[in-house]
């Protein structure tokens, strides 16, 4: 199957491309890195404007194509791969067709150019994959670079308890089964402050109450995997006065993916990060990866 990559022709940072070369080598998957031009206007114009922006519209897109190639030669030779230039109106709309032309199990994207080296900043594009995506969407934070042969040795999957997160768990253990990962299910939280006094139930008890609940979670939804279950699995729980301090608790290491599920109030299948999932994104160290 092939993975399809959005390939800006505008922008210079391949931090998409060698995170989606690190999921196509460890799934023997294939590579399409697609590029979005705009759309031709699709009347006529007295003035012959509509076929001079088409024909920059073209050229435009042929050059993309030929940037993203350069790219995947000098970044993923050994990886089946090839780039095309399609006409959208919607950058998140043109990817998530592409997707469904051709069945792929997934849409890798970098980061929005907003934000801090070395993390995930979502940007426009990501934003409206993850309202509108059937399928998994892997972000690439700023930046980011692996190693022409690297693979995916573990998947965190970020556990809270519920349903989506039951259902996020099982799409990771069959991800790590499928390229022969390691499973890590991880819990995270943050200490507020003491808003309360001592006799007073405060955010603290709460949240070592929530914890506590979520690790025998935790252990019962990883015994529910069954023949899903891949071969090393081990469980965490982290705690931080903020999300980046909590996620920064964990060791982490090259080919290591964060897996996070989307809202349990989600529709129709799509994507959809609830504010906490959104801020776990955004504070992780590593590539993310947020599943139906």
């Amino acid at each position: 199957m092939t993975l399809v990559v959005g390939w800006p022709p505008h922008r210079d940072d391949p931090a998409a491309l060698h995170l989606a070369a690190t999921l196509a080598r460890s799934a023997g998957e294939d590579l399409l890195l697609v590029s979005v031009v705009p759309r031709a206007w699709p009347t006529p114009v007295a003035s012959h404007v509509d076929r001079d922006f088409a024909r920059w519209a073209e050229e435009y897109g042929d050059r993309a194509v030929a940037s993203a190639r350069e790219a995947l030669a000098a970044t993923c030779p050994d990886v089946a791969a090839d780039a095309v230039a399609v006409a959208g109106s919607s950058v998140a709309g043109a990817l998530v067709a592409e997707a469904e032309r051709l069945a792929a199990p997934m849409v890798v994207v970098g980061s929005g150019v907003e934000g801090a080296w070395g993390t995930v900043v979502l940007g426009s594009t990501a934003d409206r994959l993850l309202h509108s995506s059937p399928v998994p969407v892997a972000l690439a934070p700023r930046g980011h670079r692996s190693d022409p042969d690297l693979r995916v040795r573990r998947a965190t999957c970020a556990f809270r308890g519920d349903d989506s997160s039951r259902t996020a768990l099982r799409r990771a253990a069959r991800i790590c089964r499928g390229i022969g990962a390691d499973l890590r299910v991880a819990t995270f939280g943050v200490r507020g402050k003491v808003m309360y006094p001592p006799e007073v139930l405060g955010e603290g008890d709460v949240l070592a109450a929530y914890l506590s609940r979520t690790s025998a979670a935790q252990e019962a939804a990883v015994a529910a995997l069954g023949e899903l279950r891949p071969a090393h699995v081990e469980t965490a729980v982290a705690t931080g006065a903020t999300w980046a301090e909590a996620l920064e608790r964990l060791a982490w290491q090259p080919g290591d993916l964060l897996v996070v599920g989307s809202s349990s109030a989600s529709l129709m299948s799509r994507l959809f990060l609830g504010s906490n999932a959104t801020k776990i994104v955004r504070s992780s160290p590593v590539p993310v990866v947020v599943v139906p």
